[in-house]
């Protein structure tokens, strides 16, 4: 059996990722977890699933899935996990039929929905919560979103400036009294002052910046030293990392439809293993991410288990794995409506259709994993993580 990473060109570096073989699989037949065992269908056995970013603990539950044999035991016999950077945007990816699922924000899709008129379906909501946060110096005055008008506001850009905007609008602030500027995927752009607040994931770049010497004091910077925003505690939180797949393919064909619920099967364990061994499912990603020919940023192993920490919270809040939250989902498009970037323009301007998401395939999941003696429920638990230089 072969399981392989693609290579990819990113934007920062080229990725090459080496394949990841495991034990030969037993044969092509798969479960059935819809219980239609009389489906007139051959099951698929080979998929690909689009990243949205490089080899990193935001996606472990996925390289899990594929080291722990999870894909085999669902009948995949070669699974291959595509990384990016930049350079591929994963729901363009799935319409042109180069994956078969895919990892992006909700709100980036729905852009893609309404602007190509394309049909992709959200079958499991991994993230239940936002992971954004705007940091800025302490003491320069940007404790609220409130404070942005006149202010430098840093952005990775790519759809990930969207949170910021539906945050303004709920504020009622005008976007065109604030500068919006691009910062590359570091916190350099904070520390060099070249904006006021820096976006950053509380699972990245919020560590980055604490695993930096300040030069005042010799030791690394403390929380204390910046003032955080979370756009959680904002009207312009909105769904991130969500499992993205064809519609059309969902409806038309059933051994896609059939693939579906056995790939968030596996994946499901593999989120299950993150959850109740952070420190091993880090370690996985490490060796991955720092494997021959491998460029991923950042990958030290500090920094990959503050990450796997961080991923976990976002992900295990109590709610059931994988559910599409309605209220979240309803928020999540009502800032989209609202948010108005500093052109002017709109990130959607109507609701997308009913088919944008559907609990139907992650409960088919999680039902078959029950009947196996799988359990799901429950939330994550902590660890303590101390960060050091470099992630290092």
């Amino acid at each position: 059996m072969r399981h392989s990473i693609r290579r990819g060109l990113v934007a920062l570096s080229t990725v090459a990722i080496a394949s990841l073989a495991l034990a030969a699989c037993s044969g092509s037949s798969s479960p059935d977890p819809s219980g239609e065992a009389d489906a007139d269908f051959e099951p698929l056995t080979s998929i690909k699933l689009q990243l949205q970013w490089l080899p990193q603990a935001q996606f472990a539950g996925y390289y899990i899935a594929q080291e722990k044999g999870y894909f085999e035991d669902e009948g995949f016999d070669d699974v291959e996990i595509i990384p990016s950077g930049g350079d591929i945007v994963p729901q363009d990816a799935l319409v042109a039929g180069d994956a078969d699922f895919a990892i992006a924000w909700v709100p980036k899709v729905l852009g893609t929905l309404e602007a190509s008129g394309v049909e992709l379906t959200d079958i499991a909501q991994v993230f239940q919560e936002s992971g954004t946060l705007q940091v800025s110096w302490a003491g320069d005055g940007i404790t609220s979103v409130a404070d942005f008008e006149g202010k430098r506001i840093g952005s990775w850009g790519f759809g990930n400036e969207w949170e910021i905007f539906a945050a303004m609008a709920a504020e009622d602030l005008d976007s065109t009294t604030v500068s919006i500027v691009t910062q590359d995927f570091s916190m350099n752009a904070l520390l060099d002052r070249d904006v006021d607040a820096a976006q950053a994931m509380t699972y990245n770049e919020w560590a980055q910046i604490l695993e930096v010497v300040n030069p005042a004091t010799g030791e690394l910077y403390q929380p204390e030293d910046f003032d955080v925003i979370s756009y959680e505690d904002t009207e312009g939180a909105m769904l991130q990392d969500a499992i993205w797949a064809d519609t059309q393919r969902l409806n038309d064909d059933p051994a896609y439809a059939d693939a579906a619920v056995r790939f968030l099967k596996a994946i499901t364990k593999g989120w299950l293993f993150a959850r109740d061994n952070p420190e091993e499912a880090a370690d996985i990603v490490y060796t991955i991410a720092t494997s021959p020919g491998v460029d991923a940023f950042p990958v030290g192993p500090v920094h990959q288990l503050w990450q796997m920490n961080e991923v976990n919270k976002l992900i295990w809040t109590g709610a059931d794995f994988g559910k599409i939250d309605q209220a979240a989902w309803d928020k999540t498009v009502a800032g989209a409506l609202a948010a108005v970037n500093q052109d002017g323009l709109n990130l959607i301007t109507a609701e997308p259709s009913d088919t944008a998401f559907s609990n139907e395939y992650i409960e088919k999941a999680l039902a078959a994993l029950a009947d196996e003696g799988v359990d799901t429920s429950g939330a994550y638990t902590p660890i303590e993580v101390e960060l050091t230089a470099g992630g290092q």
